[in-house]
């Protein structure tokens, strides 16, 4: 059974590069999708997408940093290798920037690609560890109440007991109970746990 996770879906509107990489790739065990442009591969990408993508810097309708901007934008995690035929090193840079695995000038030797997408496929795993531990993070924080929240709030942002009190206009005493309740919900054993799952929701990104 082919196994999503290893999936490389390989964006060129090069019928050769497509098909070349396709044949390398499947022979080194990876299940492979392609795609003629990036308009085509941007239609059936979802955040449920697995696997990486080797991407074509330079095609038509669509190029492959406007591709990657797009995914980024759409909150899609998918680890990007660009691919090109000019030695650009202003692209090489932008993709870099923008998060690709590594960049890539054809033709490339089989190694170099190989190691690329181990590099790619391995952050992509991690990326899904990520995104997991973010929707429990998220399942475990609705279970609190509003006012545990707000003690939570308090808590992500460094804030000692008494000013957490002092902000909610409640005594020291009903924070350590909130305290208490929010901690026996999250199945927290100490601070750092409590922190850990708020930071994995998204809590105190803007601190």
């Amino acid at each position: 059974m082919s196994d999503p996770a290893r999936t490389i879906h390989i964006v060129d509107d090069d019928d050769a590069i497509r098909q070349s990489l396709g044949f390398m790739l499947r022979k080194a065990g990876h299940v492979v999708e392609t795609y003629s442009s990036g308009t085509e591969f941007l239609k059936t990408t979802t955040r449920a997408t697995q696997g990486c993508v080797l991407l074509d810097v330079r095609m038509p309708e669509i190029d492959g940093l406007e591709v990657q901007a797009r995914l980024g934008a759409q909150g899609i995690m998918l680890p990007v290798i660009m691919l090109t035929g000019h030695g650009d090193v202003t692209l090489a840079v932008r993709a870099v920037k923008a998060g690709a695995i590594e960049f890539l000038e054809k033709p490339f030797e089989r190694s170099a690609l190989l190691q690329a997408v181990d590099e790619a496929l391995d952050q992509a795993r991690r990326n899904d560890r990520s995104q997991l531990a973010a929707s429990e993070a998220v399942v475990c924080l609705a279970a609190l109440s509003p006012r545990e929240r707000d003690v939570l709030n308090g808590m992500v942002l460094g804030r000692p007991n008494k000013l957490i009190a002092f902000d909610l206009g409640i005594s020291m005493r009903t924070v350590e109970a909130h305290r208490a309740n929010l901690m026996e919900k999250l199945s927290a054993r100490s601070l750092s746990d409590v922190l850990r799952i708020a930071f994995a929701a998204g809590l105190g990104e803007a601190v």
